[in-house]
């Protein structure tokens, strides 16, 4: 995770799901909307579940790639959304604004659409119209489609005969 991130804040499909129709609810005193465009990748699973929630049919997709692994990196745009008038009356939706390095990039393909992530950090919310939780700039947030359920050390484990007691580090 480097230096940058110093806490994990892991989310799970429930929770996402949760958060996302909540999300929605703040949404609704907006709409109707002619649309959603999700950021890809993170934004499908949210476009996803706020079309279901606001009866929303016309979702697209502007493609960008700013994350390798943990690292964010430059953003590269890998598809354009095919709308007009600047996204006038369009939803666009992410999982997350971090730095808003995304959000800047996106909002100049479309400034008249209303943007609105699940999670906000400092750097990149002012950037965004709406948000559901904000989390600390220095959170790396554990989507769930990039874990998976494990095992896991109890805090405490009795140690084996001349072993001497050792905590969990997780």
């Amino acid at each position: 995770m480097g230096d940058r991130y110093r806490k994990t804040f892991p989310v799970t499909w429930d929770q996402l799901h949760r958060d996302c129709k909540a999300l929605a609810w703040r949404l609704l005193e907006l709409a109707p909307f002619e649309g959603i465009l999700a950021i890809t990748r993170g934004g499908l699973a949210p476009a996803a579940i706020i079309a279901r929630e606001l009866d929303i049919h016309l979702v697209d997709t502007i493609c960008v790639s700013s994350y390798d692994g943990k690292a964010q990196g430059d953003s590269n745009v890998l598809k354009r959304p095919a709308v007009r008038d600047g996204g006038q009356g369009w939803l666009l939706v992410d999982d997350l604004v971090d730095t808003g390095a995304t959000a800047k990039l996106v909002k100049e393909m479309v400034p008249a659409a209303h943007f609105a992530t699940v999670y906000a950090k400092p750097e990149g919310r002012p950037l965004v119209d709406t948000y559901m939780t904000e989390v600390s700039q220095d959170t790396w947030i554990l989507f769930p489609w990039d874990s998976a359920p494990a095992f896991s050390r109890p805090i405490y484990s009795a140690p084996s005969p001349g072993e001497q007691p050792e905590p969990s580090q997780e």
